[in-house]
């Protein structure tokens, strides 16, 4: 509910007569998502912590940023407060408070953004690297939709990945966070070899990266060719699990 609220704040700040200049612009409640979507995206997991990047730069077209200069440092301030309250709703640590930049790009078209984001220590901290993320471009809507409400890789002009497991020529689409791999039907990739535990191996994405993990089963995993507890998966990545082979592919569609 909370960042419902900061939702709802952030779209009255544009209401009446500068709200209509948005209707074919850059919608400030989508920046506020795309962020939180960016900050889900770059998650580094350490021991004990999940860090996230608590510096945001918002690259905008000229004419899309002309639109709010006179409030973007109320905007820039709802933004923040918007991150800040979802890394506390997801747990996630920061290693200073969530700052949010504005910047022009004279390469962008009107209705579209880019988020790139960093992990910045705060000053007078102990100097450590910056870990930078790409800068994420996102397209406009088609002109018919107009609603704030979450759009498909396809409208927003993002090429869709395609990830998947193919066993004895069977391919398993993967669509979820988590994918169980085991013999039981309840499993989200069912392999029927008595060699494979019930509940094998986990699929697991962590922003961008795919890990498959081992559930303590009985005979273990390898991947390609070499015994794992947990491992990162690139595109081809062989899995062996009991007599049964998997092959790891991610594709854009």
């Amino acid at each position: 509910m909370v960042l419902r609220t900061l939702e709802q704040k952030i779209e009255a700040l544009f209401e009446g007569v500068f709200g209509r200049a948005f209707r074919t612009n850059v919608q400030p409640v989508e920046l506020a998502r795309k962020l939180a979507k960016e900050m889900d995206e770059h998650r580094t997991i350490s021991v004990s912590r999940v860090y996230v990047p608590n510096e945001y730069t918002i690259y905008l077209a000229p004419a899309d940023r002309e639109q709010f200069e006179s409030y973007e440092g109320s905007l820039r301030l709802e933004l923040q407060e918007y991150l800040a309250e979802h890394a506390r709703r997801e747990n996630y640590a920061l290693l200073g408070a969530a700052q949010v930049l504005f910047e022009s790009d004279d390469d962008l078209a009107i209705g579209e953004f880019g988020i790139a984001t960093r992990m910045v220590q705060p000053k007078g901290a102990a100097e450590t690297p910056r870990a930078a993320g790409a800068t994420m471009i996102y397209k406009p809507r088609p002109p018919a939709v107009q609603e704030t409400e979450a759009v498909s890789a396809e409208e927003l002009g993002v090429e869709r990945e395609l990830v998947a497991l193919t066993a004895n020529g069977e391919r398993h689409e993967i669509t979820k966070r988590r994918s169980t791999i085991g013999r039981s039907k309840e499993c989200d990739v069912q392999i029927p070899d008595p060699n494979v535990s019930r509940r094998h191996a986990e699929l697991t994405q962590e922003g961008a990266t795919y890990w498959i993990v081992d559930l303590d089963s009985t005979n273990g995993i390898e991947v390609n060719g070499k015994p794992a507890k947990r491992a990162k998966l690139a595109d081809g990545d062989t899995i062996r699990i009991g007599s049964t082979e998997l092959t790891f592919s991610r594709e854009l569609s």
